[in-house]
């Protein structure tokens, strides 16, 4: 499964697009609050659990500044803020899915 569109579509709307037609709306905040990067979700390493440090809201957190491409399996996004540690890999992104549907499912 893959991205073949991404879209901002609004001001705080991130509209991904699947190659099964499958439509995500992300809103800005959902993305940078569900960054997937140790900083940001903490990590476990050699059976030890590093919990993140709380982080500051700093200016342009919530604001989009750059998206690539990291191979054929994940995107990388900076943000306002100068965070650039997330890679968001299609299977991530796409269990997160907000829509009405993937909400369903997941309730």
């Amino acid at each position: 499964m893959r991205i073949t569109s991404i879209k901002q579509t609004s001001p705080d709307i991130l509209t991904m697009t699947w190659d099964d037609g499958h439509v995500s709306p992300f809103t800005l905040r959902l993305l940078r609050d569900e960054c997937p990067c140790a900083g940001c979700k903490g990590e476990t390493v050699l059976l030890h659990t590093f919990q993140p440090s709380p982080q500051p809201e700093l200016p342009g957190r919530y604001s989009l500044r750059s998206i690539s491409p990291v191979g054929s399996y994940a995107i990388q996004i900076v943000w306002g803020d100068g965070h650039d540690t997330g890679i968001y890999p299609w299977e991530y992104l796409r269990s997160a899915c907000p829509c009405d549907e993937c909400s369903r499912k997941k309730n």
